[in-house]
Parts: C-alpha cells; sequence; structure tokens
C-alpha cells in the first residue's frame, strides 16, 4: 500500500480513497496476526483527519486504551511491521515511544488519556513549546472515573488542547429527532462560533450587558438542554462541537482545523459505527472487539476451540450461585471474557457491570458484603491494580468478605507490557488478612472457589491464567503446600499451571540421575513457617536446595518470602534459588515464547538444573 509522505497536502477525495486502502488493510492485516479489529475499523476515517490536521512528530496525538491505534502506526512508518503486530520482538498492539516519535505515551489501560493531555498541555505552557495536543477518547471510556477526573480539570485549565470523544454506541444523552440535528449543524459553522465569542466580549464589557448575558444564556442553557446532547461538556468549560459524522473525513478535517485554531478547550463529539466497513465486525462488534487468527472472507475463527479457565469459573460460579441466592458476580466491562456469560443470563438480578471503574467494582462489593452478600468481582489481573487504594481501606480495613476471581494472572502473550497479569502476586500479599488462592486446572479451580465463597473469612483471591489447564489434573485438596512427586537431591516449587513445568523438569532430572522433588502452592498468603506449612519447608531442609518458579515480578514474589523465612528461622537449607520475570515487564509474544526466555519451561528448568549437577560431579565437589 502507498501512503502519502505528507497527508497535509492529499485532497478530500485522495483522502477518501486511502480510507478505504487502509481500511482493507487492517482487515487483511489483523485476520493474520489477531488483534484489536472492530476498534480499529471504526476510526479509520478520524485517524487519517488527525493526521491530515496535525504533525505527529510534533503534536502530541494520545489513543485512549490505544487499542485503536493501528491505522497511526501505519501512517507513521510501520505498516511494512504490520506482519509482525503483538508478535514476539514485533511492534506492540498499542502506542509505544520506543517505537515510534509519533507515539507520545505508553497507553493500555483505559480513561487515561485526557489526564496525559493536561499534563503535557500544561508542561507545554510552562516550559513555552510549540505543539498541540489531542486526546481520542471511546465512549466506553466515560464509564471509568479518572476520565471524568481529567475532564473537569482539562475544562477548567483554560489550556489549549482537544479531546476527541468517539462514540461508537453508548448514547450519552439523547437528542430530539430533527431539530436537534438542525440546531447541531448550526452550531458546527465557523459564522455562529465566531458570534458567539464576539457577543460573550461585547456583552460582558459592561454591568448592564453582564447582566443581559446571564438572562440569555440561562434561557440558552435551558434550550440546549432539552434539545442538544452533552451540555455537561461545555459546564465544564469546554467548547462543544458536534455530534459530527466520524466517517466523513471531509467535515472530520474541517473541524478539526477549526478546533486547532482555537485557544482554549475543545471538545469533538465524533459519531461512528465499531467495525464499520467489515460485515463480519459490524454484525458482532464484540466478538471483533479483540480477535485471533481469521478468515477474512468469513470472519470465521481459525484459533482452535474448547474450554478455559474463564469458562471453567463461570460454569463453577453458576452452580453455586444456584444453591446459594447471596452469591452477585461484578465485572467491569468485562462480561464476555471473564466467563460470566452464563451467569448474567441466568441470573440477571444479581449480575452488575459497572464499567471500565474497577476501582469503584471493588468498593461496591464492599457495601454489598457489608450487608450480607457474598460478592464475586471477577477482574482481569493487570485491571485489578487499580483498585489497591479500595483494596486496602474499603475491604481489609474491616475485613470484609470480598471474592477476586482474578482471570489473565501471570503471562498474557500478545497484549504485552500493560497487560501482562505479573504484579498482584506482590501486591495483593500486602493486603491484610488476604488470602490467595492458585488453582492449577479446573477441577482445583471449582474446589478453591467453593472454599473462597462458602468457607473462607475475609477477602479472598482466586488467581489464575488465560488459556487452557495443562497435564496436570489431579486436585490436590486445600492444603497450603502440597508435594507432588518425591525427591532428594533439589525441591521444585510452584504454584498454578507453572507445575506442569515442574512435573515435566523433574521426569527429565530424573533421566540425569537427579531426583526432584516437587512441591505445589495452593496457598500464597502467609508465608510462615507453621503447621500449615510444613510441608514446603521440611521437603527445602530434606533436600538442601530450593529452586523456586513463578510467572511474577520479582519484588516481593513468593519465593523471597520464603527465602526471608528460612534465613529468619535458620532452617539449613544450603541453597535457594528463584527463577521469574525479574524487573522487566515482558513485551508481547506467545505465552511459551515468554516463558522460555525467561526460564521457565520444563526443557530449560531440567537443563540448567541438570548443569548444576554435572558441573560439581564433574569438578567432584559434594553437594551444596
Amino acid at each position: 500500500m502507498n501512503i502519502p509522505n505528507d497527508l497535509h497536502l492529499i485532497t478530500d477525495s485522495e483522502a477518501e480513497i486511502l480510507c478505504d486502502h487502509l481500511r482493507q488493510r487492517l482487515i487483511e492485516s489483523v485476520s493474520q496476526t489477531g488483534g484489536h479489529l472492530a476498534a480499529n475499523l471504526g476510526a479509520v476515517e478520524l485517524t487519517v483527519a488527525l493526521h491530515r490536521v496535525f504533525t505527529p512528530e510534533r503534536d502530541r496525538l494520545i489513543f485512549d486504551v490505544g487499542h485503536q491505534c493501528y491505522v497511526h502506526k501505519m501512517l507513521t512508518g510501520r505498516d511494512a511491521a504490520m506482519s509482525t503486530l503483538r508478535t514476539f520482538g514485533g511492534i506492540s498492539g498499542f502506542p509505544k515511544p520506543g517505537e515510534s516519535i509519533c507515539d507520545p505515551f505508553v497507553v493500555g489501560h483505559s480513561s487515561t488519556a485526557v489526564s496525559v493531555a493536561v499534563g503535557m498541555a500544561r508542561a507545554r505552557t510552562i516550559l513555552k513549546k510549540d505543539y498541540r495536543v489531542v486526546a481520542l477518547l471511546g465512549d466506553g471510556a466515560l464509564t471509568g472515573g479518572l476520565a471524568y477526573e481529567g475532564l473537569s480539570d482539562a475544562g477548567d485549565s483554560g489550556e489549549p488542547l482537544i479531546v476527541i470523544l468517539n462514540d461508537n454506541g453508548m448514547s450519552i444523552t439523547q437528542s430530539v429527532g430533527g431539530v436537534a440535528e438542525h440546531l447541531a449543524r448550526q452550531r458546527l459553522k465557523p459564522q455562529y462560533l465566531s458570534f458567539k465569542r464576539g457577543y460573550r466580549r461585547i456583552m460582558t464589557s459592561f454591568s448592564l450587558g453582564r447582566r443581559l448575558y446571564r438572562v440569555t444564556h440561562k434561557i440558552k442553557t435551558a434550550i440546549k438542554e432539552t434539545l442538544l446532547p452533552c451540555s455537561m461538556f461545555e459546564d465544564m468549560g469546554f467548547t462543544y462541537l458536534g455530534p459530527v459524522d466520524g466517517h466523513n473525513v471531509k467535515e472530520l478535517t474541517r473541524l478539526l482545523r477549526y478546533a486547532k485554531d482555537l485557544s482554549e478547550p475543545v471538545l469533538l463529539h465524533v459519531r461512528t459505527v465499531k467495525g464499520k466497513g467489515y460485515l463480519p465486525a459490524e454484525t458482532e462488534p464484540d466478538r471483533f472487539h479483540g480477535v485471533g487468527k481469521f478468515d477474512p472472507t468469513t470472519g470465521a475463527s481459525q484459533v482452535p476451540g474448547g474450554g478455559d479457565f474463564s469458562e471453567a469459573f463461570g460454569k463453577a460460579l453458576c452452580q453455586m450461585a444456584q444453591e446459594n441466592d447471596r452469591i452477585c458476580a461484578i465485572t467491569a466491562a468485562m462480561q464476555p471474557g471473564t466467563g460470566l456469560d452464563g451467569f448474567a443470563h441466568r441470573f440477571p438480578e444479581r449480575f452488575f457491570d459497572v464499567g471500565i471503574a474497577e476501582g469503584h467494582a471493588v468498593t461496591m462489593c464492599a457495601g454489598m458484603a457489608k450487608q450480607g452478600i457474598i460478592p464475586v468481582f471477577a477482574v482481569y489481573s493487570t485491571f485489578l491494580q487499580r483498585s489497591y487504594d479500595m483494596l486496602l481501606h474499603d475491604v481489609a480495613l474491616q475485613g470484609l468478605h470480598v471474592v477476586l476471581c482474578v482471570d489473565r494472572a501471570g503471562l498474557v502473550g500478545a497484549d504485552g507490557e500493560t497487560h501482562q497479569g505479573v504484579f498482584d502476586v506482590g501486591f495483593l500479599a500486602t493486603v491484610p488478612g488476604m488470602t490467595m488462592l492458585a488453582p492449577s486446572n479446573y477441577t482445583e479451580l471449582q474446589t478453591m472457589l467453593n472454599y473462597a465463597i462458602n468457607e473462607c473469612k475475609g477477602p479472598v483471591a482466586l488467581r489464575y491464567p488465560r488459556g487452557k489447564e495443562g497435564a496436570y489434573t489431579m486436585d490436590s485438596g486445600m492444603a497450603p503446600a502440597v508435594v507432588l512427586r518425591q525427591g532428594k537431591d533439589v525441591t521444585l516449587v510452584g504454584y498454578g499451571t507453572q507445575v506442569n513445568a515442574l512435573l515435566e523438569a523433574a521426569q527429565e532430572l530424573e533421566q540425569q540421575g537427579v531426583s526432584a522433588e516437587v512441591v505445589k502452592l495452593n496457598n500464597l498468603t502467609p508465608v510462615s513457617p507453621g503447621d500449615d506449612w510444613e510441608v514446603l519447608f521440611c521437603s527445602a531442609e530434606k533436600t538442601g536446595r530450593l529452586w523456586i518458579y513463578e510467572e511474577c515480578m520479582d519484588s516481593n514474589c513468593v519465593g523471597r518470602r520464603v527465602a526471608s523465612e528460612i534465613a529468619l528461622t535458620r532452617i539449613p537449607v544450603s541453597q535457594v534459588v528463584l527463577r521469574n520475570l525479574g524487573e522487566k515487564v515482558p513485551p508481547q509474544g506467545t505465552v511459551d515464547q515468554l516463558r522460555r526466555a525467561n526460564d521457565l519451561t520444563g526443557d530449560r528448568i531440567a537443563e540448567q538444573i541438570g548443569e548444576v549437577f554435572a558441573h560439581e560431579k564433574a569438578s567432584g565437589r559434594a553437594a551444596l
């Protein structure tokens, strides 16, 4: 595809042709790599218009969430790299400054763009720089409270910046038929906006004029609130433009040029169709929000089906809710992803989708728990991070029984740094009274969910990975630590699906003459030598060597807590080795690639431990 070198110079008709080419390129590319298709199809014309009006090398174009940035990447020198999108060593599916100067900020979580834009605009003023700041967010981002915090401050700041609201489905407020549409069109005309500014300037220059202006402003506001949408934005201090057809690249370009010339906060309301131009995505925008590889002709998925942990969780929760009418399910705009479709259908009166508002979800759960409900909040690990204060202040201080079902815990793959679920082990361990459970398969998930709901007291987190279970399908029970395989030379410790790699490694080591004991952790908090944890520490003392494997960051990982207890209680263990993800968040790639890169696969574990024993044997040294 030939992309013009300078989009500022192309005509409106050339821009329309370019949009058609980009849309086809999107479908072709994402069908091969997977990714966020529907949102990008809906933002083609808007992205082209932005590039016609602004200069991304200088101006700051901030994409909220960031999953709708694919066209932006194509237009900024990365079209040839689209075949590597979301792959190991390839380009990210989200904005990433390390890839291009045209990506001003790392974005992957919702509702942040306006706050970032205000910060950049204020920095521009302080440093006396010359660039424009534009924040592009979808209507879904407005379900997040941070978006309103940013909007409130942006409107009050008076800083020249543009917020583009890409409204592709959620009705913010209802307009009233043709009259509203006619008035909206009048408000978009430059003549009207020029008159409005002049009228305000003149009328506020003398006392009688100010009184008259207040009266006419109240009358105008009353009429506008009756007939026009989104008056709240003007109440916040924005000049509101819209709504406008988000697939009319000519009109979008005109309005963006006009907004660019205004030295004040502007909100441009754009209406788009999610999945625009590709019938399967328009028909099922939710399914094509994030997709794996698919047939571009039919839209049929080319990713193998079958159950996963999310589905197993949803089924188990439905069974328990059938028997206990105090169980409620809560999600933050992730109903299908967290496996709650079935629950929402069967128990609609006990299902609550709060939108992109994880902090609110946790505090709401606290309120429900205080009144005797058993709230089960299903949330991706990466998004639970946004609820840390609420977990401490609203849940833990009162010891409330809130059940967190932490989906996508550990490595998630193609979404990369912004979505890897690698922090929950560390930060949940700091929440007072938190019980953290880690099932290794679907059977254990059901057992632990039952325990979390019916037997636990206080806050409890059940963390499980994205994808399917592995070869280990036994139920190890509810003891904090259990021995899955006996050995005498070295103790391998892990939890969750990581135990599959440990069992594989132990089998390979046996062929090398090394006897490895495998200990599985079911409960990750607290870690202390005592009756509950005796199995772990006895095993470590027996073999004298302890190797601990985790899919999480090094900081406050389970291994460090275990090592600390061993040192504090002087358990005679001569070697403690920690294998985790270190201090750098892993990039995108398949989960297997990322595990291999971090020495967490069975063959790499066996290879490393085998080398240690082989070296000691060759040097004639005794066991460490």
